[in-house]
């Protein structure tokens, strides 16, 4: 028996990376779910790779920040499971500049995929929620970031929106602790994704909605991490998906409202 058999879980930006380890690891514990990804072939992927373990798993592809996706979302889960027990806000990217430098158009960018798609898919879930009492515990996992909690030069944009994220996990804790859902967030530090694991002296990029954005971590930030982090590394997809999972266990069924800082003892 999986500990979380029965159970329909949503993950958003769930094609790669973090995002796909954490769906993997609910789908190994016998959670269903419910795939999403910008890019329908990552999202099939994902949903082959956990069909063929023995899980289930269908996908919803799509922007999170589409005016129609939150809906789509939470029905895809009702529809296709008969549920909604855990939702992890973790889709999201990077674009980075100082602020001098910095459009309107990319801090509205970001501050809509890391707080306005939470937002909205929490609101489009509520009267589900509130419509279906159970006997068990609801799970929801915000993706903030140390960034979020402490600043980072060149994330105005980024740092403000995984603010966000934390105020809005405390909000939620308190607005939804009625209806038996515990509400948490995840602040990540430095986890190698294709956001991270280049540098900045090389010249990637990625394709969002169709912007070319460049990735990558100054080569003096990943040297830093190799210094000050009691592991000495950074942290992979899997650790960082292993804290989602936990808020998503009985086990946590007391924790809400709280922020779980992964990135190695860094802080």
């Amino acid at each position: 028996m999986g500990t979380l058999d029965g159970k329909v879980a949503i993950v958003s930006g769930s094609g790669r990376g973090i995002g796909r380890e954490v769906a993997l690891k609910l789908a190994s514990e016998g959670a269903s779910v419910v795939i999403n990804d910008l890019d329908k072939e990552p999202a099939e992927e994902t949903v082959a790779d956990i069909v063929a373990a023995g899980g289930k798993a269908v996908a919803c592809v799509g922007s999170v920040v589409e005016d129609d996706f939150a809906e789509r979302f939470v029905n895809t889960a009702v529809d296709s499971f008969g549920g909604l027990d855990i939702i992890v806000n973790n889709a999201g990217y990077t674009w980075d500049t100082v602020i001098q430098k910095m459009t309107d158009e990319q801090w509205d960018a970001i501050l809509d995929v890391h707080l306005k798609a939470p937002f909205r898919i929490l609101r489009a879930a509520q009267p589900y929620i509130k419509a279906n009492p159970t006997d068990h515990h609801r799970k929801v996992v915000n993706v903030s970031s140390v960034s979020g909690q402490y600043g980072n030069p060149g994330q105005a944009n980024y740092s403000s929106a995984k603010a966000g994220v934390i105020g809005l996990t405390k909000t939620m804790a308190k607005e939804w602790g009625r209806y038996k859902v515990n509400v948490n967030a995840v602040a990540y530090g430095f986890i190698l994704t294709r956001m991270t694991e280049a540098t900045a002296d090389d010249e990637s990029f990625v394709e969002i909605e169709g912007r070319r954005i460049k990735v990558g971590v100054s080569p003096q930030i990943a040297a830093a991490v190799s210094r000050t982090n009691p592991f000495g590394r950074p942290g992979t997809p899997a650790e960082a998906a292993g804290a989602i999972y936990l808020l998503c266990t009985q086990e946590a069924n007391y924790i809400s409202a709280q922020v779980v800082t992964v990135d190695g003892g860094s802080r």
